[in-house]
């Protein structure tokens, strides 16, 4: 299928995870480095009183994303679509204008709370492909897909995870939504190469970057909790990702627990933009 331009307005720069802790410190004014705000409407659709008034306020002054949280676009679960009419109206609602969600499942028969990752095999490429597709015709649009985080390998692989994700995005013609961070736990976790993964993955289609924090186990585990500074390593894959894409996607800040001030949040999003302008101009994409 093909897509006209996408309706909404698009997000450049680098931007942040809105939490509701944030609101209102962020009514007072919002910093001029950030770009745009992520929300997860699964979080917000069809919320009334005074956080829906409040939401208004900032999408009227701001561009957003949505990432969706629950969509389980590898599970079992038949596909959700009162979900996605919800996050169609609710996007139509606020202008927003780019959409993604995650290459994982999270439900079968109830809700799972955790992302867990797909078998790496032709069957389970063509059963993603499907409801990918499917998601991208109700709402109208490409939609980005983000590359997971995972604490066990699924047995039974018939392929590498890069070539998984590839022919993923390439059957379902869908965007790649890259996370920096995912990257860098899962390679140690696993022990794999970053960088090589990095460069496996088809960037070509990335409209999308998250960057975060994560916590390291007494026992070397690392768990991706968006809730620490994003650490060294995970800045220098951000900027190897830039120079390898050739342009620099809008980029958001992932910050869900241990909040600290907006001013510490405003000086990693500067870091953000500053990697942004050494590795070029913003393409403005909407």
């Amino acid at each position: 299928m093909s897509f006209a331009t996408s309706a909404g307005r698009m997000p450049y720069g680098a931007g942040l995870g809105l939490r509701r802790e944030l609101l209102t410190e962020l009514a007072d004014g919002v910093p001029d480095a950030i770009g745009f705000f992520e929300i997860a409407p699964e979080n917000w659709a069809g919320m009334g009183g005074r956080s829906a008034r409040q939401l208004r306020q900032f999408t009227e002054r701001h561009a957003f994303v949505c990432h969706g949280l629950s969509l389980s676009l590898g599970g079992p679960d038949p596909l959700d679509t009162a979900l996605l009419q919800r996050i169609k109206a609710f996007m139509a609602e606020h202008d927003i204008g780019l959409y993604t969600e995650h290459l994982s499942w999270c439900a079968a028969g109830s809700h799972l709370y955790e992302l867990l990752p797909l078998p790496l095999t032709e069957k389970a490429v063509k059963w993603t492909v499907d409801r990918i597709s499917r998601a991208q015709d109700l709402l109208g649009r490409r939609i980005g897909i983000e590359n997971a985080s995972y604490y066990i390998a699924p047995p039974g692989a018939e392929m590498s995870e890069t070539d998984f994700i590839a022919a993923v995005l390439g059957q379902a013609d869908c965007l790649l939504h890259l996370d920096v961070n995912n990257i860098y736990v899962n390679s140690r976790n696993f022990g794999f190469d970053p960088e090589a993964f990095l460069r496996a993955l088809p960037l070509e289609r990335t409209c999308y970057i998250h960057v975060a924090g994560h916590y390291v186990e007494p026992d070397g585990l690392l768990i991706d909790t968006h809730g620490a500074e994003v650490i060294d390593p995970v800045w220098a894959l951000l900027a190897e990702a830039y120079a390898l894409i050739g342009h620099v996607p809008p980029t958001c800040l992932e910050r869900d627990f241990n909040l600290p001030s907006l001013a510490r949040l405003t000086a990693e999003i500067g870091q953000i933009s500053r990697l942004q302008a050494a590795a070029g101009q913003i393409r403005r994409t909407g």
